[in-house]
């Protein structure tokens, strides 16, 4: 007698949406491989407080392997995904071809420069460790050399000005943890002068977090300006260089420090199955999230444009893990030999965002609220969504810590290169 073929399902991505889609399949008959570039899940939503020096590393990142180890069935390929052969159920990566009964595409995202190659070179992108403690370095590193610059007041303020680019959630919380960190560094620069920093959040459209109701953007505005940051709406960026950033009118502002987010787009392996995409770089789903024309491959998160209400839906984790949950309930009816699948809706819980110790807006419904207590629950439930008692250990005590004195201890630059002689 033949034993019975298990249907291999392969995830491409452990971020949200394929930690979303792993939990959702573990214990059914199926083998699951991982295939990711890194060991570790990354929580991305508090990339911007490793950035500013409020957490570190493993606070925020937690190994694959480890959180499913008590699972049988699951397997990490580390390698880069480089293209998917969906005539032959094959995904071609780095290290070697995997061959597949199902995919599941959710590879994530990465900046969107729009074009603007001067801006990919000179800016600084946030959506990996790595970037975010090249931040790190970088600007803690300006505040060394702006104190070593006796001569001109010029090249400090160059120094000394620091700019987010992008309003949605990531370019507020980033610009007001940078205004935090400023605050902290004044204790300690006793020769600085502050009134040469300068903190810029600028804006192509006419709002910040456009998801959220006005009052709570107008609330956001007067929060970020108590901070010192000044917003800039309705300004479009031209171009970028090592001294600054060019405006669409032609403004120049000085500046060593351009921080990007002001959007994304889906990793380069979902653009190879061969379908339509947006301009994104998504894959145009069905309602069922299969792509069209290859029924075994789902594209979820970052990488799947779906449509709702006329509009494709936003790039954050909450969509990426409900479209995980129906992507494997349908795999689970493919492979029960099922022709009718279930179609995906998302169910909008609301949206938030924090501009800072004891500040943030928070919009679910009628709870429409900013201040300490939208902080409360915004700490609370990012709390909830980390991986392992660890970081909630940490990762509370350091917030806890932060809220008490203020102080940030991963003010440490670590890309120093030594000569062998010192």
């Amino acid at each position: 007698m033949l034993s019975e073929k298990i249907p291999h399902v392969v995830i491409i991505g452990a971020g949200f949406g394929g930690m979303s889609t792993v939990k959702a399949l573990a214990g059914a008959k199926v083998k699951i491989t991982v295939v990711d570039r890194t060991n570790y899940h990354l929580f991305q939503p508090l990339l911007y407080q490793l950035s500013t020096a409020v957490l570190s590393t493993d606070d925020i990142s937690f190994p694959v392997r480890a959180m499913f180890r008590k699972v049988k069935n699951i397997d990490l390929f580390m390698a880069k995904a480089t293209g998917i052969d969906g005539k032959n159920k094959i995904l071609h990566t780095n290290h070697g071809d995997i061959s597949y009964d199902y995919l599941v595409v959710a590879a994530g995202a990465t900046n969107n420069f729009f074009g603007m190659e001067n801006v990919k070179k000179y800016s600084y992108g946030m959506k990996t460790i790595q970037e975010a403690l090249h931040i790190r370095n970088h600007v803690l590193h300006m505040f060394e050399r702006a104190n070593k610059q006796l001569d001109s007041e010029e090249v400090r303020r160059q120094m000394l000005t620091f700019i987010c680019v992008g309003g949605g959630p990531t370019g507020v919380e980033e610009a007001g943890a940078l205004a935090e960190l400023v605050a902290v560094q004044k204790k300690d620069y006793q020769f600085l002068n502050f009134d040469e920093v300068s903190i810029k959040l600028i804006e192509a459209t006419d709002k910040v977090l456009p998801m959220m109701p006005e009052k709570l953007r107008n609330y956001t505005l007067k929060v970020l300006k108590e901070k010192g940051v000044e917003v800039m709406l309705n300004t479009a960026v031209a171009d970028c260089s090592e001294d600054g950033l060019t405006l669409k009118d032609g403004t120049f502002i000085p500046s060593k420090t351009v921080i990007w987010a002001a959007g994304v787009r889906a990793h380069t392996v979902a653009s190879t199955i061969g379908t339509e995409c947006d301009r994104a770089g998504r894959v145009i789903v069905e309602k069922t999230l299969q792509v069209p024309g290859y029924p075994e491959i789902f594209a979820i998160g970052d990488n799947a444009h779906f449509l709702q209400d006329g509009r494709p839906l936003a790039t954050v984790a909450p969509v990426a893990n409900q479209e995980a949950v129906v992507a494997v309930e349908n795999i689970k009816r493919l492979i029960a030999g099922k022709t009718e699948l279930k179609e995906f809706v998302y169910k909008d819980y609301g949206s938030m965002a924090t501009i800072g110790r004891c500040e943030a807006v928070v919009s679910w419904g009628f709870l429409q609220i900013g201040g300490f207590f939208a902080w409360c629950i915004w700490m609370f439930l990012h709390l909830l969504r980390l991986e392992g008692t660890h970081a909630d250990i940490t990762v509370g005590t350091k917030w806890l810590w932060n809220f008490i004195s203020g102080t940030r201890l991963g003010r440490i630059i670590t890309n120093i290169k030594f000569d062998e002689e010192e």
